[in-house]
């Protein structure tokens, strides 16, 4: 079992930025198959960032040049830095790792973005 828990969210003005951690625990070997994904109110799930099968970095068209994954491995620590947030990036944030069979999530954590 892989425990996930995000934290970092909070309310922020438009062209302010937001780390977001993700602490991982449990049955976790490494971080190297973390995302991030959020979710907006009426809308679905979506990827935001993740480490690839390949060891590279995939982005959402929304988040490149202003979003960075980044990992600690030894703290077993995920983060999202999120800089110039819009409006639009307001959303639930969650953490996900996939640790053979099966794909974890955090709770989540809620981000708003103020114009």
């Amino acid at each position: 079992q892989v425990y996930l828990v995000e934290s970092g969210g909070g309310l922020v003005q438009a062209g302010g930025s937001l780390r977001l951690s993700c602490a991982a625990s449990g049955s976790i070997v490494s971080l190297n198959l973390g995302g991030w994904y959020r979710q907006a109110p009426g809308k679905q799930r979506e990827l935001v960032a993740r480490f690839t099968s390949i060891g590279t970095t995939e982005y959402a068209d929304s988040a490149k040049g202003r979003f960075t994954i980044s990992r600690d491995n030894n703290k077993n620590t995920m983060y999202l830095q999120m800089n110039s947030l819009k409006p639009e990036d307001t959303a639930d944030y969650y953490c996900t790792v996939d640790v053979y069979p099966r794909t974890y999530w955090g709770q989540g954590t809620q981000v708003t973005v103020s114009s």
